[in-house]
């Protein structure tokens, strides 16, 4: 009961925070085409504040088979270094619902590790807008939901537009540096990206996390999903708004990983 109080005054600071991130958008906003609001939100080192709220909804996880929930709340906020870089960080925070992992155990619900990222990104690029930097994994988290290690390691970015299509990918690798948990982290993200634009704001995009945790024993190392998703920009009031659904599947995962993943995305964004 504790448990479920809790995470009913998550939700709803939660969404708080939203109805007052829509309501303080700048109205800059209006002077920028849906066009441009689709371009810069597929950019993840666009120079635009934004404030994504990513829920991925995961089917059959755990020995027992049930449901987690991982909503991401993922501020971006850049930073202009000097004249020629940029400075993109980006935290995400994710906050937790999480079926028991072991025979008696509960339901666990609140927050997650936080990690931090920070790339410079020249301001003038050809083809190919690029950024390089470092990530931080932050033991943030509540007791069963946390690695309780302090992590550290490289993340790069790279992606390129081409017509209607913008395609690209993020990767990092994380090293445990520190910290009183019992396993050692030494784990790698690689998020491939591929958009297709359509008229009014509207995109297909595929952008599954492959992940691969490198301290588990061979054949439950990688986690490889495949899928689609639709995406739109539109208002609220004068706030726009990236919206975004996206199914995937898992075509290789360690036990008792999810089978299937639901990702529902609003993404605000405060365009200069």
């Amino acid at each position: 009961m504790k448990i479920d109080k809790k995470w009913n005054r998550l939700n709803n600071a939660l969404l708080g925070m939203i109805v007052l991130f829509a309501m303080g958008a700048s109205a800059k906003a209006d002077e920028v085409s849906t066009a441009d609001l689709a371009k810069a939100a597929q950019n993840p080192l666009a120079s635009m504040i934004s404030l994504p709220f990513q829920n991925n909804t995961n089917t059959n996880f755990g020995p027992e088979e049930k449901t987690q929930n991982v909503l991401n709340i993922q501020p971006v906020w850049p930073i202009e270094w000097n004249d020629n870089w940029n400075l993109i960080t980006r935290t995400i925070i994710p906050v937790i619902s999480q079926p028991a992992l072991t025979a008696g155990g509960s339901r666990e619900s609140g927050l997650g590790d936080i990690s931090f990222s920070g790339m410079f990104s020249p301001k003038q690029s050809n083809k190919w807008i690029w950024g390089l930097g470092a990530v931080a994994l932050l033991p943030t988290g509540a007791e069963g939901l946390s690695q309780d290690k302090w992590g550290l390691g490289p993340t790069a970015v790279a992606l390129t537009f081409n017509g209607p299509w913008v395609y690209g990918g993020l990767i990092n690798n994380i090293w445990s540096v520190s910290g009183s948990g019992p396993n050692d982290i030494n784990s790698l993200t690689l998020q491939p990206f591929l958009n297709y634009n359509l008229p009014g704001g509207r995109y297909f995009t595929s952008s599954p996390l492959i992940t691969a945790n490198w301290e588990a024993d061979s054949g439950q190392q990688w986690t490889v999903p495949l899928g689609l998703g639709y995406g739109q920009i539109f208002k609220l009031g004068k706030a726009p708004v990236n919206g975004q659904i996206s199914f995937y599947h898992n075509i290789e995962a360690p036990d008792n990983q999810a089978d299937w993943q639901l990702r529902l995305q609003l993404q605000f964004m405060f365009p200069k």
